[in-house]
């Protein structure tokens, strides 16, 4: 039986998000912003969202090269499972590696880096594409003879494992640093300063980045995130920006070869023609400004509780998905995917955001028509249609106060 063990986790996540969140509070350090912060958790639904098309297609095809061209079978025991989590770390550090160092790949990988801030909210922040090519560097372990099942819980405890190292709050743990990838470590990897780009890429272990030249010590507070800011709270932008832009430079460089390299090149790589590499300057302190556009906070509170019940919705389609037929559950993360970009384009205060929010009130009801068959479904409608007229008043009396 295939085990879901990142959504199983959900709840923890923000329990110890809510006590991190209180730290903060109690200790009146800054670590949380609301339009960050939600941009991150919804970039996390999206990615468990897509997943759900894409999970059991990729883990079948695992699966397949197991079946059918695994060199030996290893049995169960603690020396098994001791080299497959070794094995796990050890192409998980050159995926990552890998998806800094090759345009194609840091499109997707990208998305993880964009915040600006550094909290356990960070680590939610996914790519909604990087499961597409991420589980072939695993295929090693296929053949190797390590079952299915045992990866899928090795490389579930690896990303489990990677969420508390997001944060500010822990400093140095000693001898733990030659070993374990620690919040230090994982912090210069976040780092947009030039001396800590593309360093500590290791998912639980740190001796791989020891071991190929990679490694960096935290040597002063980093800033976070890219060398050139998102600058925008939506979560589809952020999945599709950077694809943009490869696609126009190399739309715009002379020749095939130049065309594909864009693609495989490390980021800031650009042909002759436009002007060479380029290189990343040192951040100066004087100049420096996060991305903070904000909606007013009669808005911000209205946002807050619309993304609290989208996230109660993702979380029941994501646990629900295995029963439900294919067009509610299409339905219903469409509509998921929808109300996020709307959310984001809400915080920046696009000018079409307000009508696009109001499109999606209107197909809440048709939304939970399409999901619920139940003997109380005349209730879950009521209650539905409830929702979406206080809503609505909600939505437009926080307009009239942000004027």
């Amino acid at each position: 039986m295939k085990v879901d063990y990142i959504a199983l986790s959900i709840p923890i996540f923000f329990i110890l998000i809510g006590i991190e969140f209180l730290f903060s509070i109690r200790k009146k350090i800054r670590l949380y912003r609301l339009n960050d912060s939600i941009t991150n958790i919804s970039l996390g639904i999206g990615q468990q969202i897509t997943g759900i098309f894409m999970k059991t297609a990729l883990f079948f095809g695992y699966l397949h090269l197991y079946d059918h061209y695994r060199f030996t079978t290893l049995e169960t025991s603690f020396v098994v499972w001791l080299i497959l989590f070794i094995g796990v770390d050890f192409f998980y550090y050159w995926f990552h590696r890998m998806s800094h160092e090759v345009n194609a790949l840091w499109a997707a990988h990208i998305v993880h880096h964009q915040s600006e801030d550094y909290n356990l909210s960070v680590a939610l922040r996914q790519s909604w594409f990087q499961n597409a090519f991420s589980w072939v560097f695993y295929l090693p372990l296929a053949l190797a003879g390590f079952h299915p099942v045992m990866f899928l819980t090795v490389s579930s405890f690896n990303t489990l494992y990677q969420f508390w190292i997001h944060t500010r709050t822990i400093g140095k743990l000693g001898p733990l640093e030659w070993i374990l990838n620690t919040p230090s470590h994982h912090r210069v990897h976040h780092g947009s300063d030039p001396v800590y780009l593309d360093k500590n890429h290791g998912g639980t272990l740190i001796i791989w980045d020891r071991l190929f030249g990679t490694f960096k010590e935290e040597e002063k507070e980093p800033h976070y995130g890219i060398t050139a800011p998102l600058k925008s709270w939506n979560p589809v932008w952020a999945n599709l920006h950077y694809w943009t832009d490869l696609f126009q430079m190399a739309s715009q460089s002379k020749g095939i070869r130049n065309k594909i390299l864009v693609f495989l090149k490390p980021p800031g790589w650009r042909p002759d023609e436009l002007g060479g590499s380029i290189i990343p300057k040192e951040i100066d302190d004087s100049q420096y400004s996060k991305f903070d556009a904000d909606a007013s906070k009669p808005v911000s509170k209205y946002l807050l509780t619309q993304f609290t019940v989208t996230l109660l919705l993702s979380v029941w389609v994501l646990f629900s998905a295995p029963k439900l037929e294919f067009l509610p559950l299409f339905a219903a993360s469409s509509y998921i995917i929808f109300a996020i970009a709307v959310f984001g384009a809400m915080f920046e205060r696009k000018s079409w955001s307000a009508a696009a929010e109001k499109w999606r009130l209107i197909s809440t009801s048709l939304i939970f028509l399409t999901l619920f068959n139940h003997p109380a479904f005349i209730y879950i409608m009521t209650g539905a249609l409830i929702y979406t007229i206080v809503s609505w008043l909600f939505f437009n009396q926080s307009l009239t106060e942000q004027h």
